[in-house]
């Protein structure tokens, strides 16, 4: 899932200044999960909000909406009776939510409420890990389902690098070493032999370099 962060009180107001009349739209997706754009955090902030401003003496207003998900035209469309009664939103989503906001209401100002961290997963409550570089030619099948682009800090194919000590990566100790996780977990498997086959330098046109990537699937679509 995303993993987002939500910006300081301090930042979100002084995105919104001159504002009076504020839409705070939340998001049912990833960073419910997350716990940092829920139907509880958006209902916090707009409170928060409302009462920062109270005590400087500038008030505003602000009506709460939480949607299913920004990144689905079908939801955001659900919004179009509430933004004409706004002076700007204020988004909870990801990256991606708010680009789908300010692409359906290209008139009003959409402002971000969260800083996008990075794909990953929960280690345990309230902590989250990237395990994912969204890199589009996806080789755990050879690396024993751990994935050394992100786990690795050199995002080596082929590892390791020699600069691990103990199992640990030598930029800190508290960072395994990705190859040696690799190495456990395919000789637990029988696998190990596969860490002599030289991995081919990946394909990056297929990553984030050739503009904003897209699926088409033709039997899906209305």
């Amino acid at each position: 899932m995303i993993i987002a962060e939500q910006k300081s009180l301090q930042e979100i107001d002084a995105s919104v200044e001159g504002a009076k009349r504020v839409l705070v739209v939340g998001c049912g997706g990833c960073v419910s999960v997350c716990l940092s754009g829920g139907q509880t955090e958006t209902e916090v902030l707009a409170m928060a909000l409302r009462l920062k401003r109270e005590v400087a003496g500038t008030p505003v207003s602000t009506a709460e909406i939480t949607l299913e998900r920004q990144c689905d035209p079908e939801y955001v469309a659900k919004l179009d009776e509430a933004v004409k009664e706004a002076d700007c939103i204020l988004s909870l989503a990801c990256g991606i939510g708010v680009q789908f906001l300010a692409e359906r209401y290209p008139d009003t100002v959409v402002l971000p409420a969260q800083d996008t961290k990075f794909v990953g997963g929960t280690l345990e409550h309230g902590v989250w890990e990237e395990r994912c570089g969204l890199c589009g030619e996806c080789i755990l099948a050879a690396t024993g389902g751990i994935c050394p682009v992100i786990r690795c800090a050199k995002s080596l194919l082929n590892g390791p690098c020699g600069g691990s000590h103990d199992g640990n990566c030598e930029v800190g100790q508290d960072t395994p070493c990705a190859w040696v996780l690799i190495y456990h977990r395919l000789k637990r498997l029988g696998r190990e032999a596969a860490m002599d086959e030289i991995s081919p330098p990946k394909d990056w046109s297929k990553a984030r370099d050739g503009g904003m990537r897209k699926i088409v699937r033709e039997d899906l679509r209305l």
